[in-house]
């Protein structure tokens, strides 16, 4: 054990303690490396006074690099065996000064719409089932968020930084650019994990931006983005066919937004897709709008 970080050994006596075996159910991977977590806690530029939130922080190991470096951490844990361990981790490792700049709310981060302290940064090692809803849904309701990084699944990762044009862009890289810049900040070894996930890792950074517009014009945007992916390999003009009432109003609707209707989605930037939502608004009630996928 490295200076009140979780090693190996630790990891698996808490885990036996609480009678806790990871679930793919709930995207279970406790990372046992002294060194990855400190870089996570540095690629988040995690300074002395930051609060930050954290989502499923498990065992803890994230979660004492980040009090280490001196910030609050609000923490969300589903799992109450685990929200109820983690002061106590933190104390027995860190001491009383750290346990008390910790903050456990055992909540499920889907459901979160406010969290105590207006949380700076976001730095969490997500869970792999439920990573882009995550991401999304405190991108959406913790405003006070300006910045952060996360671990994810390396082909999530790359599929949330991708640019336009590339093979993986998608619903989720569009999403992600209406809150600002995500960019990858480099791989995890499989090895730092127990148990040892079959996927590959990686670290995936954000700075917020200004937002393109309100949030009726998000969930406008949103809508435009699903019905554009769904079916990814047809031309706009059919993929928001059933947005707009058919493909011809949805061409001159594309037309007027400045995007050509035989385009695909993966060629639209976020700007692009804002252009068109707002045709959306002009030319069809709200009630026509869909629900929202990440």
């Amino acid at each position: 054990m490295s200076a009140g970080l979780l090693g190996p050994a630790e990891v698996r006596d808490l885990a036996e303690l609480l009678d806790v075996t990871p679930t793919k159910k709930l995207g279970q991977n406790f990372v046992h490396d002294a060194n990855t977590v400190r870089r996570i806690v540095r690629v988040g530029e995690v300074r002395p006074g930051d609060t930050v939130v954290e989502v499923g922080p498990g065992l803890g190991s994230l979660t004492l690099g980040l009090l280490e470096a001196g910030a609050r951490v609000v923490a969300i844990e589903i799992d109450g065996r685990l929200a109820a361990q983690l002061p106590v981790t933190v104390e027995a490792q860190l001491g009383a000064e750290a346990a008390a700049r910790l903050t456990v709310l055992h909540q499920d981060a889907l459901t979160v719409e406010a969290l105590p302290g207006e949380p700076t940064r976001l730095v969490a090692n997500l869970p792999y089932n439920v990573s882009v809803p995550v991401l999304l849904h405190l991108l959406e309701r913790v405003p006070s968020l300006r910045s952060g990084v996360v671990m994810v699944q390396a082909e999530v990762g790359e599929r949330i930084a991708a640019a336009p044009g590339s093979k993986v862009y998608g619903a989720p890289s569009v999403k992600a650019t209406w809150y600002g810049h995500f960019r990858t900040a480099g791989s995890v070894s499989r090895q730092v994990f127990w148990p040892v996930p079959n996927v590959d890792s990686i670290l995936v950074g954000f700075e917020k931006g200004e937002a393109p517009g309100d949030e009726a014009l998000r969930r406008s945007t949103f809508a435009v983005v699903d019905a554009a992916f769904q079916q990814r390999r047809k031309m706009l003009r059919q993929s928001l066919s059933g947005l707009f009432g058919g493909s011809a109003e949805a061409s001159a609707a594309l037309e007027s937004a400045g995007a050509a209707p035989t385009a695909r989605g993966e060629e639209l930037d976020v700007a692009a897709f804002v252009a068109v939502a707002r045709q959306l608004g002009i030319r069809q009630p709200a009630t026509r709008q869909s629900g929202e996928r990440a």
